[in-house]
């Protein structure tokens, strides 16, 4: 790359800037003197003087060692100006030369398990060097099947379903070596399995996932194999079309638009049924897979003397792989998936229809990608970039190509590499009920993929938001807010730019418009991540009214007391003078004994409400500097808190309220603190939740507000966080029965509290969705709302309901009376674990030898 100034091998590495002292003219000295002496020179003449650079012999080249060069041809692999097939016939042969050398063979084949798990795109190169390595020595394809069939039974037993699949795609492109059918009849015991899993349980997932990984390994097998297997392959479809063809309950939930708009962009797509269309639309056409990188299998012999190779390649059995029972569904939950695209099926074809199976081939291998090596974001995103590295020549257009050329050529040129990549991490960003790993992973392989290569990635990426943004209004709200979160943190990392003169024309909209809401909630999220002069600064002025002109002089917000008017604005400030000089218990009661009873003279129904209005704000106003500040004054009031939360419903949410009220320009610091206060326990998720969908919600204004979104989202994760904590902690062997138990009563006690919750979240929405709120009903009848925006409110109201209904159906298959029975009878038929290391036997008695402090407490 030309930022890599690389020196080549003979140039002077030498820093020439003068820098290390004075020496310099003094060594420059004593070189031309020794050049002088040392008879380098010509007697028919002065000496001449060297030239400043290579002014020495040749360095002796020594040949690479046989391990450090085939590591480095493995690690590297397809990624290098020689041919894929050149350089794989290259690495079997010296493979083969060193196959006895015990150390190399332990060594190499420690990587290629290692590449096959993480660098999945790498596997079809792998598989072909194995293979060729059979025509030079067949005991490599022996060693690679026990070793690989041995990952592959692990990952199978552990219910490592990504792990199985990659090891059984690198068993699939060996096909050709094996005698019989090979893998077909592995991948035949598999769908059987899933037959019984879906005899047992309809609903059962782990078998749609099983189905899955059969459709995926069929191309690479037949691609290996080649037509003698398209028989078997067109049976096997024919079996897995009944289980594709079912639709699970849970994908009514999982819809990345809504159900019933005629503007969505594209289609709900089941993944297995999207793969068993593809794979019928591919059999009709001759199995060709395209994409699929291909190998002569005769190539190794026709640039071999014949005499050197045996006079057959040998043929070895496939491995035996035994499937266990019960089957494990492995430590993560199961979800159907849906197939989501945002370039997919459009006029101009930057990526593959949805009918090619090169759509699903290649996204596999993409999202596989993204999800083994998450520990090292800036491999990923280089592994992205050069994509049509590892697919069959052809595949992908030049790297760069604009898009306006693809119009003019009518598409009439292979896919556009960044496309591919920038949707694939999306689906992954966008995918429900949740995404494999946490959001920030995705957002920063987006920024990193930027950086690498800037010119290729940025406009795809702009296409991407402007394609997201178009379809606002449809999407699902949960998809919308991880929209939000990301645009804002990827803006921040490049100077806050953005062409909002594109959203202009939506101004003029509702603030009850999806839109309008969206661009509101952005400059919201992205003054959280800067300041407010500078975000005014970077956007048009038409924009400037969304930013309050408070924000600009970086201030604490007004301490409401201050002003006389405000009813207990003496003893409001005298709270402050006293959480501020730390005084007694005694003192801050005296005041707050004040409040009560000019609030009863003032026929306030709860006197405690005024009280906490004044109790909370004043921490607000002292803590307003910053996080710690905020947390210091929390702790300082927490037993006067707890107090409130547990005498007074009303003053529990007015908890909320003051919050809220004192945070009301910069929202993202009340949710904050919010959650600070969940956290102590100060308030329960309910109160949260009673005061959104009750005390602030109106006529269902308040569900357009992105931070009241994530107000309950983040108030809702903390309660199935600890469910999903109570369940773990009940699925570990051997626990007393004391403990099991203790553990069954309060999981028992906080799944019935998440289900009031829930229950109470859809209610509230139901309501609004429906048009049953009685405040949306008024406003509509009196005028305040126009039609048209009370129509918007019940099109969030729809939304918020799919949304945390679909949170509650996943909790119920996670942490479900039926979800933990069935995993601890699982657990029950797993094997005794091995005995632990530190306990010992004495006289008989088993003891645990102490180790100092123990980490758990």
């Amino acid at each position: 790359m030309e930022e890599l100034n690389v020196k080549q091998e003979g140039e002077d590495r030498r820093d020439r800037r003068g820098g290390g002292g004075g020496n310099r003219n003094n060594n420059n000295r004593k070189r031309r003197n020794d050049d002088e002496e040392d008879g380098h020179y010509d007697r028919r003449g002065p000496p001449q003087q060297r030239r400043r650079y290579n002014d020495g012999p040749p360095r002796r080249h020594y040949p690479e060692a046989p391990l450090p060069k085939l590591r480095r041809m493995f690690l590297n692999i397809a990624s290098q100006v020689v041919l894929p097939q050149a350089e794989t016939i290259q690495m079997a042969k010296d493979l083969g030369d060193n196959f006895d050398d015990a150390e190399l063979r332990s060594h190499i084949f420690d990587i290629l398990i290692q590449l096959i798990i993480e660098q999945p795109f790498k596997i079809p190169f792998l598989a072909a060097v194995i293979f060729y390595g059979n025509d030079v020595k067949s005991e490599i394809v022996t060693e690679t099947l026990k070793r690989v069939s041995a990952r592959t039974q692990d990952a199978l037993n552990a219910g490592q379903w990504t792990e199985f699949k990659l090891m059984l795609r690198f068993l699939a492109c060996l096909q050709g070596v094996y005698e019989d059918t090979g893998i077909f009849v592995f991948l035949g015991q598999l769908f059987d399995t899933v037959v019984d899993l879906q005899s047992a349980n309809e609903n059962d997932v782990v078998g749609i996932e099983i189905v899955k990984i059969i459709l995926l390994t069929i191309p690479y097998a037949l691609v290996a194999g080649g037509e003698r297997f398209h028989e078997q392959a067109a049976e096997l479809l024919k079996n897995t079309g009944i289980v594709a063809s079912n639709v699970l309950p849970m994908e009514g939930l999982i819809h990345s638009y809504v159900r019933d708009s005629a503007e969505t962009p594209i289609s709900y797509l089941s993944i297995i049924a999207l793969l068993q269309t593809q794979l019928s639309n591919e059999a009709e056409s001759g199995w060709t897979f395209a994409c699929i990188p291909h190998f002569n299998a005769n190539a190794m012999r026709m640039t071999n003397d014949e005499e050197s190779l045996p006079s057959a390649p040998q043929m070895h059995a496939f491995p035996t792989l035994t499937i266990p029972s019960p089957v494990n569904p492995g430590p993560k939950p199961l979800f159907p998936e849906a197939y989501f695209s945002l370039f997919a099926d459009q006029d101009i074809e930057t990526v593959p229809k949805t009918t090619d199976v090169a759509a699903s081939l290649i996204r596999d291998a993409v999202v596989d990608t993204i999800d083994q090596m998450d520990f090292n974001r800036e491999v990923v995103a280089k592994f992205l970039v050069d994509i049509d590295n590892y697919w069959s020549q052809g595949t992908f257009a030049k790297r760069g190509i604009a898009f306006d050329k693809f119009r003019e050529l009518g598409g009439k040129v292979a896919w556009k590499s960044e496309d591919m990549v920038i949707d694939a991490i999306f689906s992954q960003l966008l995918k429900l009920p949740s995404p494999e790993h946490k959001l920030v992973y995705y957002h920063s392989l987006i920024t990193q993929s930027c950086k690498v290569a800037p010119a290729a990635i940025a406009p795809s990426l702009g296409r991407a938001i402007r394609c997201l943004y178009r379809s606002l209004h449809i999407m699902d709200l949960e998809l919308v807010n991880r929209f939000l979160d990301w645009f804002s943190h990827h803006l921040s990392n490049f100077e806050f730019r953005w062409r909002w003169t594109e959203w202009l024309e939506d101004l003029h909209l509702s603030n009850l418009h999806p839109k309008k809401a969206f661009i509101i909630a952005a400059l919201d999220k992205e003054i959280r991540l800067s300041f407010a002069k500078r975000i005014r600064s970077t956007v048009p002025e038409d924009m400037h009214p969304l930013i309050p002109e408070r924000l600009d002089e970086d201030n604490s917000p007004d301490f409401k007391y201050e002003n006389p008017e405000t009813p207990f604005a003496a003893e409001g400030q005298t709270l402050l003078v006293q959480l501020r000089k730390k005084a007694s218990a005694d003192d801050t009661q005296e005041t707050i004994n004040s409040i009560h009873e000019k609030a009863v003279q003032l026929g306030i129904a709860d006197p405690l409400v005024p009280s906490t209005d004044a109790f909370v704000t004043a921490i607000c106003r002292l803590g307003a500097k910053s996080l710690s500040h905020v947390l210091s004054c929390i702790e300082r009031g927490k037993e006067r808190l707890l107090q409130i939360a547990e005498t007074s419903p009303a003053a529990r949410r007015q908890i909320v309220a003051s919050v809220v009220e004192y945070w009301k320009d910069q929202p993202g610091v009340a949710v904050r603190i919010i959650d600070i206060l969940l956290n102590y326990t100060i308030l329960a998720p309910i109160t949260v939740v009673q005061w959104v969908f009750g005390d602030h919600m109106g006529a269902g204004e308040a569900l357009t507000e992105s931070w009241v979104y994530e107000m309950v989202a983040n108030t809702v994760n903390k309660v199935t966080k600890r469910n999903r904590q109570i369940a773990l902690a009940r699925l570990q062997k051997g626990l007393p029965q004391e403990q099991v138990e203790m553990v069954d009563t309060t999981l028992t006690k906080d799944r019935d509290a998440s289900r009031e919750l829930f229950k109470y979240i859809e209610d509230a929405v139901n309501g609004v969705a429906e048009g049953a709120c009685d405040q949306l009903i008024e406003k509509e009848s009196n005028g305040e709302l126009s039609a048209q925006s009370a129509e918007l409110i019940r099109a969030w109201g729809k939304r918020w309901h799919t949304v945390f209904v679909r949170k509650a159906a996943v909790e119920e298959s996670v942490v479900g009376e039926e979800a933990v029975e069935t995993r601890i009878k699982l657990l029950a038929a797993e094997p005794e674990p091995a005995p632990d290391p530190m306990q010992v036997e004495i006289n008989g008695v088993a003891k645990i030898e102490a180790n100092g402090d123990d980490e758990r407490y």
